[in-house]
């Protein structure tokens, strides 16, 4: 199957920091065909923090198409020409052909001028097995030594993954922490509600460091993990947040 599926986040940064998913992308690259729709974490986050529709989107009950990536997404992705770009997606820990919906299932498509994130939609095997990547989130937040214990991670190193209920941010939360009971950082919050279902239907999951990217590498892809696990009776990214609001 040659269709990837991403969703778009937005933070309200003015009042509750919530993150939701707004939007998603449906892209064939090998065929040049892209499709974006609203989802229901849109209309909430209108109705909840006066979330504003997209200049590239300004209705949010309209199906869009395009041959060519989206600007909003494209403009996500390192260009070709950029003398960086192989040194750039070695710190994705992808290889130098990775299309840009590949970059941006594991960049985040972040950018310092607006709070949007993208991340992919987590898939569920057959066997309900199920693994996912992505950036370690709040690093910069622990105590010293937690931080000096990143500086310190290495390729494959096994993590531990623990549910935090009364994280101050965001009530619950799913952390990462060392073999030694480093708290080194958390799981993105958008990924938070599946991966609890995760650790409550299945105690066959686990975690460990791809790689760790240091200076000048940007904070935010810091140190990248894998986390395996299993779903029996959940599907994930199914609720209504994640549905679109055209068919």
């Amino acid at each position: 199957m040659s269709e990837k599926t991403l969703f778009l986040a937005w933070q309200d940064k003015e009042r509750s920091r919530r993150w939701f998913p707004v939007g998603r992308l449906d892209a064939d690259v090998e065929h040049s065909r892209y499709r974006f729709r609203y989802t229901g974490g849109a209309e909430e986050a209108k109705e909840e923090a006066g979330f504003p529709p997209l200049w590239d989107f300004p209705h949010l009950k309209e199906d869009y198409r395009s041959s060519e990536l989206f600007p909003l997404f494209r403009n996500r992705v390192i260009a070709p020409g950029r003398p960086d770009r192989t040194d750039y997606l070695c710190n994705l820990g992808l290889p130098a052909n990775a299309d840009p919906v590949e970059i941006l299932s594991v960049n985040g498509g972040r950018r310092v001028t607006d709070t949007y994130e993208v991340f992919p939609k987590l898939l569920k095997h057959e066997d309900g097995s199920f693994k996912c990547r992505f950036f370690l989130h709040g690093w910069r937040h622990v105590n010293l030594s937690a931080q000096e214990r990143i500086g310190r991670l290495i390729e494959d190193e096994k993590l531990y993954v623990t549910l935090e209920l009364t994280n101050p941010a965001t009530g619950l939360a799913v952390q990462i922490q060392t073999a030694d009971y480093h708290v080194v950082g958390w799981a993105p919050r958008y990924l938070v509600a599946d991966l609890v279902k995760a650790m409550a239907e299945s105690p066959k999951y686990s975690a460990h460091v791809v790689q760790v990217n240091p200076q000048p590498a940007p904070s935010k892809q810091r140190v990248l993990i894998e986390m395996h696990g299993r779903w029996n009776e959940h599907e994930p990214m199914t609720g209504e947040d994640f549905k679109p609001l055209v068919d």
